[in-house]
């Protein structure tokens, strides 16, 4: 009996299986997507910032209220694109200069203010919204995609972007007053 056992380990009779071809090439297809996909979203998040004077990729917004706005649709605006908080303190300091600011070029049409919600909930933001009263267009930074755009350091961030659709002036702080605004509105206006 002994005998048996030695001869069946060495002529290599054994029963054991390896996995079969197609599950290790299956195993190593999903592996190499994984790793793609992690390198893709590890070199998004390694560029650079988008510097002055540099084109802004599209960047899309939907609204509290369920409106859209595209970056890429305002070209031949100037758009003021303001990144705050309900929890900023800052950023409540200076609602009430970039409300009166968006109240000024409001008429004019050439001028979008839109207001980008920072890692907030919906409530506190729409109490924000409501206890500024607060006009121009505001939504929340899904899955902070936009602010990953401008690579924010905090809030409250403003980033002016011309009609050209480049950006023009970055504001990384808050306003002390709406002639602060205006002074970097109004040049680009007359370009």
């Amino acid at each position: 009996m002994e005998n048996a056992t030695v001869n069946q380990h060495t002529t290599g009779t054994s029963t054991r299986r390896g996995l079969p071809v197609w599950a290790i090439v299956l195993a190593f297809i999903v592996l190499a997507a994984f790793l793609v996909f992690l390198g893709l979203g590890l070199k998004r998040n390694q560029q650079a910032p988008i510097v002055v004077g540099q084109d802004v990729p599209p960047i899309q917004l939907t609204t509290f209220d369920g409106a859209t706005f595209s970056t890429s649709d305002l070209k031949g605006k100037v758009v003021v694109l303001n990144f705050w908080a309900s929890w900023c303190q800052p950023c409540a300091g200076e609602a009430a200069d970039l409300e009166q600011a968006w109240q000024t070029y409001r008429p004019g049409g050439q001028v979008v203010f839109l207001g980008v919600d920072y890692v907030d909930t919906e409530p506190e933001a729409r109490a924000y919204l409501s206890k500024f009263q607060i006009t121009y267009p505001n939504g929340p930074d899904l899955r902070t995609i936009i602010s990953q755009i401008f690579h924010i350091s905090g809030v409250p961030e403003t980033y002016f972007i011309d009609r050209q659709g480049r950006l023009a002036y970055a504001q990384i702080g808050p306003f002390g007053s709406v002639d602060e605004i205006t002074a970097i509105v109004n040049p680009l206006l007359n370009k």
